[in-house]
């Protein structure tokens, strides 16, 4: 898939992120590939996956749904660990991946890499590249280096923008003034309620990615549980 391809099947929709760390109730190969199924059955267009599940994963997820999957494999918890070396996003591309998505900051990576290594590493594998980005100065070297999609998902997660306490609304209009019309943008983290992912596209965003709100049924419980909590006392 190229893309012009890509971008005709998601612009304006939801990508829904499948993943759940070590130790979570959720952690397992074959739950997250329903967990994928559903949210497509649900409207997804896309499907972000990987993380500690890594290939397998994103390969069984590849197998479950028909819809384009962004792959990665997080390794490690702390620096540069998304798709964090030139292997690991060849690998994510060999998995299946339609799209890789790899740290895009200005941190080191382990291998030495840079993100412009990993984009024509990933371009050789026929996939597309995803910057995972915090600022928007990683935004746009990001861009220059030939990024095919840039996704505001580090921010707040790095040293170098202050965390809000929902998404980086703001990071989103940003970017979208600085590089223009033409380039694609995803808006992710901390995109908690249908009105922010609503909001995400009025700032600029192409396409809204969501993880928790959706997938993490531990997150979702825990909102309703503290409600009706609240409503008791």
């Amino acid at each position: 898939m190229n893309l012009a391809e890509f971008r005709n099947r998601v612009t304006g929709t939801l990508i829904v992120s499948a993943q759940a760390p070590d130790g979570h109730p959720l952690r397992d190969t074959t739950t997250i590939a329903h967990l994928a199924a559903a949210a497509v059955q649900g409207g997804a267009t896309a499907i972000r996956c990987g993380g500690y599940g890594g290939l397998e994963d994103i390969r069984a997820v590849v197998d479950m749904v028909d819809v384009p999957v962004i792959g990665l494999t997080k390794e490690g918890t702390t620096g540069v660990y998304i798709t964090p070396t030139v292997a690991s996003a060849r690998a994510v591309a060999r998995a299946g991946a339609t799209v890789v998505a790899v740290d895009a900051t200005l941190r080191p990576c382990a291998d030495g890499s840079s993100f412009a290594d990993k984009v024509a590493a990933v371009h050789e594998e026929g996939a597309l590249i995803m910057a995972d980005i915090a600022t928007l100065e990683e935004a746009i070297a990001a861009h220059r280096d030939g990024a095919d999609i840039i996704s505001t998902t580090l921010a707040g997660y790095t040293e170098h923008r202050p965390k809000t306490p929902g998404p980086d609304l703001e990071l989103v209009s940003e970017i979208r003034a600085a590089l223009g019309p033409d380039v694609f943008l995803t808006a992710e983290g901390r995109y908690h309620t249908p009105e922010l992912a609503a909001e995400g596209l009025a700032r600029g965003a192409d396409a809204v990615i969501i993880g928790t709100a959706i997938t993490d049924v531990a997150f979702v419980t825990a909102q309703f549980a503290h409600k009706v909590e609240e409503a008791a006392r």
